[in-house]
């Protein structure tokens, strides 16, 4: 079973939706024994990121999220709260992944919130098993984590960030792939296979 975390923040159904469209068995749930006991674990999020990592540390949920050993994949302000710290709200968040969460600085021609279909490269994760680099994922964001030694996807807005992170069985990205298409529903189906 599925567990897709709901600690208040955002909007969970395109998340509930992709997962019925693959035939997922989930619970949306901040219930901890219910999060442990899952096979695999999403943490979604929309908004910002103050306000989601408050929401979580007050759902008692972030001690939970640390000791997981299934994997775990955090989509969006999801990945950015498994991050060390966001820009956004100035943010001490939970230290997963080991990079900071900056905001995006506008380029000639590139606008902030970056938002649309853009590309992905260097992809290097099961979560991206049987994809080439050049995929079109679905974003909508103004801040995004630097790259490090945990980026296993990258996309370049003017500057390169990363797409995608991965530190042993916590998977983070920064893009949708709940609003993807057919290649986020690749990933989502990639992450589910992983043991």
């Amino acid at each position: 079973m599925i567990a897709v975390i709901d600690y208040k923040t955002g909007n969970l159904r395109s998340v509930k939706n992709a997962l019925a469209r693959l035939g997922g068995d989930y619970v949306v749930t901040g219930d901890a024994d219910v999060i442990r006991a899952a096979s695999h674990v999403i943490l979604p999020g929309v908004g910002e990121a103050a306000q989601a990592m408050s929401s979580l540390r007050e759902s008692g949920l972030v001690d939970v999220i640390l000791a997981l050993t299934q994997p775990v994949l955090g989509i969006c302000i999801g990945m950015q709260l498994m991050c060390r710290s966001s820009q956004e709200g100035n943010t001490k968040c939970m230290g997963i992944f080991d990079t900071d969460v900056v905001k995006m600085e506008p380029a000639p021609g590139l606008k902030v919130p970056h938002m649309g279909w853009d590309t992905i490269e260097k992809l290097d994760s099961p979560l991206f098993a049987d994809m080439q680099d050049g995929a079109y994922v679905y974003y909508v964001h103004s801040f995004a984590p630097e790259l490090c030694e945990h980026t296993v996807a990258v996309t370049d807005y003017g500057t390169p960030f990363s797409a995608a992170l991965q530190n042993r069985n916590f998977f983070g990205t920064q893009f949708h792939p709940e609003k993807s298409g057919p290649v986020g529903a690749k990933i989502l189906r990639n992450f589910l296979s992983v043991l």
